[in-house]
């Protein structure tokens, strides 16, 4: 009796701690009769549930051998669900009868699902691509895709689609900062992939004055950018700091840009960016003077 109330006590840690049996793709059920496990031993895939169901007149539980798992004191009636996710072959008894044994194989990989998003570093404003499959393929399932945000600590919900063909799946996502993906399927999560966000920078000239402005999901007032000019050699020069207004942008000049073709840009440093976004550099303007 000791020895099932151990069992029963660590049952009870599992579910307390948040552990939870998810139901699997297909599901299997063995009847606990008077005489003995009902089939004896079952084949399921990994991923798939087996259901125990007491018909017996007494309270019975089912336990693996190897201590992989265990299922509260079953009353007559009462069933228990076990998803068995690692492929294997589990020997079980019944602590309360233990003559009575049964065996779950169990084959072939558990569900899955994959995540990736393209590209991993974007610009402020423009979207990326999540994709992914589920495993094993099916079409009309429904996965969803979670976001987090930083700095938030909790994802959210951000997308609920259906598989296609070969279980893939596609969605579209414009992050406003560093941004952590994962999917979740059946119960089943997705590892976690981040994108970076890079501020959106932009360097246009009007008459005889260059303006660069800065766009994210922030201010940048008082950060700033450094002028840059490509140099015969191909390395990046800096001409000057520019600092960034309340509108985060700015107007300058360059008096000592020399005669001819310059190739310019304004870079800002991951430090200017700031927490949750990487440097960036606008596109290369082309000045003739």
């Amino acid at each position: 009796m000791k020895k099932v109330l151990l069992v029963t006590a660590a049952v009870c840690v599992l579910a307390a701690s948040g552990f939870a049996f998810a139901s699997g793709v297909a599901t299997r059920t063995v009847n606990i009769r008077p005489a003995g496990f009902v089939p004896r031993t079952v084949t399921v895939n990994g991923g798939d549930t087996v259901i125990w169901r007491n018909q017996d007149t007494v309270n019975r539980q089912v336990v693996a051998n190897n201590g992989s798992f265990a299922s509260p004191i079953l009353a007559p009636n009462r069933t228990w669900p076990r998803a068995m996710n690692t492929p294997g072959i589990y020997r079980y008894h019944d602590t309360l009868k233990p003559t009575h044994r049964g065996v779950v194989r169990v084959v072939g990989p558990p569900p899955s699902v994959s995540v990736g998003v393209s590209p991993p570093i974007t610009t402020a404003g423009m979207p990326v691509s999540i994709t992914g499959a589920i495993s094993p393929a099916a079409v009309g399932e429904t996965v969803i895709v979670h976001a987090l945000q930083y700095p938030n600590v909790s994802f959210v919900e951000v997308g609920r689609l259906q598989t296609t063909t070969n279980g893939v799946y596609g969605f579209t996502h414009t992050p406003t900062i560093l941004t952590a993906y994962k999917v979740t399927w059946r119960g089943r999560e997705s590892a976690v992939v981040r994108t970076a966000v890079a501020p959106a920078l932009s360097l246009i000239r009007v008459r005889s004055w260059f303006v660069v402005r800065a766009r994210a999901a922030k201010s940048f007032y008082a950060r700033w950018v450094y002028v840059q000019r490509l140099n015969q050699f191909g390395q990046w020069v800096s001409l000057r700091k520019v600092f960034l207004n309340r509108q985060s942008t700015q107007r300058f000049k360059l008096p000592t840009l020399r005669r001819g073709v310059s190739r310019l840009r304004v870079h800002m440093t991951t430090n200017q960016a700031g927490a949750g976004y990487v440097f960036s550099s606008s596109r290369v303007l082309t000045v003739r003077r």
